[in-house]
């Protein structure tokens, strides 16, 4: 088991191979391929529905690294009656002839960290060629999925597992732009239950035809909740992107939704962060516990008001109303969180100098970031932000206005406005971020990590709807007169509540009330699936 799982070998549900042989193979002469066979589940496959077509012995083509498991695939195949045609070799080092009707298959799933060395040189290099240039961090399937296709035909068919990271992690961007140029329809099938428990990781059928007779400009989405459910019947939604490279939908309710958020993109309700601002990593110590101070450590240590400055404390648990207020930092304070830093500035008091020598000794100044700077104890600052955007989120995503003009750790991100829209941004942009259209957009562009967090990294926020500078600006007043309801809401805990009265002002008369039911479920929807994820893991 452990020697599969590191090279991304997870065997496949019957009921998936014997699917997308059947929507691959339409006639008795197809001439089919299996990338990294295996033992031939697909071809295995293949061979049944060649045979139901009316083919005599049918002969199928694969390609796998493993001697062993070739040979398995060859018996496999002769048995089912069929004659196998399976080659030794590292797929990407047989060159596509572009003579196959049909190309099936389970692409071995390796994350970056251990897809390394010359297998993963040839795989970018194969990718490359076919015009789809993949980043460093891009996993084993990625390039896979290219190379499948360029063995096809003009008018084939490529049916393959894929990791729903195609969906959604930046890295698929290329292939996902690639998909919709060469193919004229592209169809996913999503899955409310995991397929494969053992791969820790969410999986959907990619089914792509007419390879070179795109582009497409949508896609069809369907979801069924298991694997052998495939053959019901289930709705199918036509989803069409702004931009086939960007982020995918996650689930169907997104799909629904999905137009109705372009829609406010075109019209200029919604724009990005980044519109308003640069969002940014925050200031790394090299060990929170030593430069992470309370107040009363403070006093403790004897240290002076020169040798410290004022800190968000640790972690986002804080930031959860609309603004961090200096009175806020001093009830925080009072309850013991880390709201100073250790940073003296010019020569350290006599107190902060016993602490430094205290911090060596612990052997804090050899940790690498407090190493790689001189003298080790002297943070780099950033200057405070305009506002705090928290990074790891258990429910989610939030900013929150710095008016107590603190600096900020790498725990959360600090956005710094435009000039342009600093004072409306400082101002208004915490609670308007508070509706059902941004709520969604986290979850879209954010990622999902070990129990059920939501992740937004700088870039990604960079792409996350927000209400644009025109939109908060045309309902100002009405919004800075929400803000004692929403304050109250958010101290109560009922942030659903917050979020309709901050729809009912900025979305009510932008998008029908089918609509915001829509984008609202599909909200719900993804947040639901990553929690549960979380509880299942």
């Amino acid at each position: 088991m452990a020697s599969r799982k590191a090279r991304g070998a997870f065997f496949t549900p019957a009921s998936i191979t014997r699917f997308i042989a059947e929507w691959a193979i339409k006639a008795p002469d197809t001439r089919v391929l299996e990338p990294s066979a295996g033992d031939a589940a697909f071809l295995v496959e293949a061979v049944r529905r060649l045979r139901s077509l009316g083919a005599d012995l049918p002969e199928v083509d694969g390609v796998e690294i493993h001697g062993h498991s070739a040979e398995v695939g060859r018996n496999r195949i002769e048995a089912a009656g069929g004659r196998p045609r399976i080659r030794v070799s590292d797929f990407f080092l047989v060159e596509p002839d572009g003579s196959y009707d049909a190309v099936i298959g389970n692409p071995p799933f390796v994350r970056y960290q251990d897809w390394t060395g010359e297998a993963r040189s040839r795989s970018r290099r194969a990718a490359l060629a076919a015009g789809v240039p993949l980043s460093g961090l891009a996993s084993s399937w990625a390039a896979f999925t290219v190379q499948s296709a360029l063995f096809l035909r003009r008018g084939g068919r490529l049916g393959l597992v894929l990791p729903a990271e195609l969906l959604s992690v930046n890295y698929a961007a290329p292939v996902r732009k690639f998909l919709f140029e060469r193919f004229s329809q592209v169809e996913l099938v999503l899955f409310e239950k995991q397929v494969f428990e053992e791969a820790e990781a969410d999986t959907l059928l990619l089914l792509a035809s007419g390879f070179d007779l795109g582009p497409t400009d949508h896609a069809v989405i369907r979801q069924v909740h298991k694997a052998d459910q495939l053959s019901v019947d289930v709705p199918r939604v036509r989803w069409t992107p702004i931009d086939p490279a960007a982020k995918w939908i996650s689930s169907i309710p997104v799909s629904e939704a999905a137009s109705s958020m372009d829609g406010l993109v075109r019209t200029g309700q919604l724009s990005t962060l980044l519109e308003w601002g640069q969002t940014t990593l925050g200031m790394v110590t090299g060990n929170n516990h030593f430069f992470a101070l309370s107040p009363a450590r403070v006093i403790e240590l004897g240290l002076s008001r020169s040798d410290v400055i004022p800190l968000s404390p640790p972690g986002s648990s804080h930031l959860r109303a609309l603004r961090l207020s200096g009175k806020a930092m001093t009830e925080l304070g009072k309850s013991g969180f880390a709201t100073r830093l250790f940073r003296p500035s010019g020569n350290p008091s006599k107190a902060a100098l016993d602490y430094i020598a205290a911090g060596e000794t612990a052997g804090v100044s050899e940790a690498y970031k407090c190493r790689v700077r001189s003298p080790w104890w002297r943070v780099p600052l950033q200057r405070p932000a305009d506002l705090l955007l928290t990074y790891m989120n258990a429910n989610a995503a939030r900013i929150v206005t710095n008016e107590a003009h603190v600096h900020h750790l790498n725990s959360v991100h600090g956005v710094y406005l435009s000039e342009k829209h600093r004072n409306i941004g400082l101002d208004l942009l915490p609670i308007a971020s508070l509706n059902s259209a941004t709520m969604l957009s986290a979850e879209v562009v954010g990622r999902s990590y070990g129990g059920g967090i939501l992740k937004l990294e700088p870039s990604e926020a960079d792409r996350w709807l927000m209400p644009s500078p025109a939109l908060v600006a045309e309902h100002e007043e009405s919004l800075r007169s929400l803000k004692p309801s929403i304050l109250r809401l958010l101290r109560a805990g009922n942030l659903v509540a917050a979020v309709v009265e901050v729809d009912a002002v900025l979305l009510s008369d932008v998008v029908d009330r089918a609509d915001l039911t829509s984008i609202r479920a599909a909200h719900l929807a993804l947040q639901s699936r990553r929690m549960t994820r979380g509880k299942r893991g």
